[in-house]
């Protein structure tokens, strides 16, 4: 029998398929899977860099959901190889074997979170549609890989004021996984380099992208010349 993971119950199970599901539209990179005290807590991460130097920033998106008590795991697996296991509603399959992504090793604080100003579900919306139209004008026909990341780094990476600063990455996840759902004010939190954007259906967590090049020379020992 292949590895399985058990929720608290079918709506649950279905629940996690969706998350999963809609993650593998915009990642290949898996999503991670953290069960401990009845709650399962999935992780996709629809924006991360690769490598030093590249200034799309970390964008992670997380739904929890109810397990059963006894289920303790941490790993990541393909997305779109979760499946529903035949004999049992509440159980997911899952398949043989297990990722690393770089993202996966990223770990968001669980405590010191400050509030900040919140931001509505539909200025959420809005901007992840415009630059969903943004990158898709901007992406030449038949555009290799490359190409693709540098463009979307180029839009989703940019700090927008409407978001209080946050890069618009932030409003494409919570579009894409499906956390936007009528009227609503995101929570927004800080701790260190993270914030945090809280809907009912699920967070969206940031961080960078990390500041690169040289910075300013600053004069040591006696000012006299």
């Amino acid at each position: 029998m292949s590895p399985r993971l058990l929720l608290a119950d079918p709506d649950s199970a279905a629940d996690a398929l969706t998350f999963a599901g809609r993650a593998a539209r915009f990642t290949v990179e898996g999503v991670r899977l953290q069960a401990s005290s009845g709650v399962l807590a999935m992780t996709a991460a629809p924006l991360a860099p690769r490598g030093f130097g590249d200034p799309t920033p970390t964008v992670l998106a997380l739904r929890t959901l109810s397990a059963d008590p006894e289920l303790v795991c941490d790993l990541v697996v393909e997305a779109s190889a979760l499946a529903a296991a035949p004999d049992d509603p509440r159980a997911l399959s899952l398949p043989e074997t297990a990722l690393s992504p770089a993202w996966a090793g990223i770990t968001p604080p669980r405590t010191g979170w400050d509030a900040r100003p919140g931001i509505d579900a539909s200025t959420l919306a809005a901007k992840a549609q415009g630059g969903i139209a943004r990158v898709a004008d901007a992406v030449p026909t038949d555009a290799g890989e490359d190409v693709v990341r540098t463009v979307r780094a180029a839009v989703w990476g940019v700090p927008d004021d409407d978001l209080g600063g946050l890069p618009l990455g932030v409003a494409f996840a919570a579009l894409s996984l499906g956390f936007i759902s009528g009227r609503e004010t995101a929570r927004v939190f800080g701790s260190g380099p993270w914030t945090r954007v809280s809907l009912t259906r699920g967070h969206v967590l940031v961080r960078g992208p990390v500041a690169t090049g040289l910075t300013p020379v600053r004069r040591t020992g006696s000012s006299a010349v």
